[in-house]
């Protein structure tokens, strides 16, 4: 099916703005004495500087020399279109015009040039603003897997407490040291009707301690 033709208003007035300006600035490009096909290559050079500039500004904003080249151009522009509204003579255009005007091919080069093999880097994109406020956001907390253990507090070893001493092994009792000592506790047995004591024993025989004791545990004296 064929398609239906609209016509916007907006590109209508942008082709005659654009056929009007093409016209002036080869009509002041030809009475600047640039015949032929230089007079219609002016007004190309001069479209082309301020779109590359436009071009160049909406990559990047802030750039001082696209704002530069596009000025020159819009003032070449506008310049054209004023001084070819009854303003100026084009029969007798002045010398500081005409040098205007050849200087011009070397001037737009250079901008081009610029424009096109000078680096820029691209602007972020705004962010766009909600018009409802933000939810405030909630702070996930991430569950923290367990880590290692403190190692335990370490158990003080003490030190083994040293074996208690056994009692010395009694004396060996000589027999006949055994015999004397039992016949001195007999006799006084007899003479007193009682035990004679370990101590006295063991005065009377005038032995250490241990033999007296070892002796008096033979004899079973208490």
């Amino acid at each position: 099916m064929p398609r239906s033709i609209r016509v916007d208003a907006v590109l209508v007035q942008a082709v005659i703005a654009g056929a009007l300006s093409f016209a002036h600035l080869h009509d002041l490009a030809e009475a600047a004495g640039q015949t032929g096909w230089k007079a219609w290559a002016y007004p190309i050079s001069v479209d082309l500087l301020l779109v590359a500039a436009w071009r160049r500004l909406r990559i990047a904003r802030c750039d001082r020399s696209a704002w530069t080249w596009f000025v020159i151009a819009l003032a070449a522009s506008l310049g054209a279109n004023i001084a070819t509204a009854g303003l100026l003579d084009l029969h007798d255009v002045p010398a500081w015009l005409r040098i205007l005007v050849a200087g011009w091919p070397a001037l737009a080069f250079l901008g081009g040039t610029l424009l096109v093999h000078t680096p820029t880097e691209p602007t972020a994109p705004a962010q766009p603003v909600d018009d409802e406020p933000a939810a405030p956001e909630v702070e996930m907390h991430r569950t923290e897997e367990p880590g290692p253990a403190p190692p335990a507090a370490a158990t003080p070893v003490l030190a083994p407490a040293p074996p208690k001493s056994s009692p010395p092994p009694a004396p060996v009792v000589p027999a006949a040291l055994l015999d004397h000592a039992r016949k001195i506790a007999d006799t006084h047995r007899a003479s007193t009707g009682s035990p004679m004591p370990a101590e006295v024993l063991s005065a009377r025989l005038g032995l250490p301690a241990p033999m007296a004791d070892a002796i008096a545990a033979e004899l079973q004296l208490t």
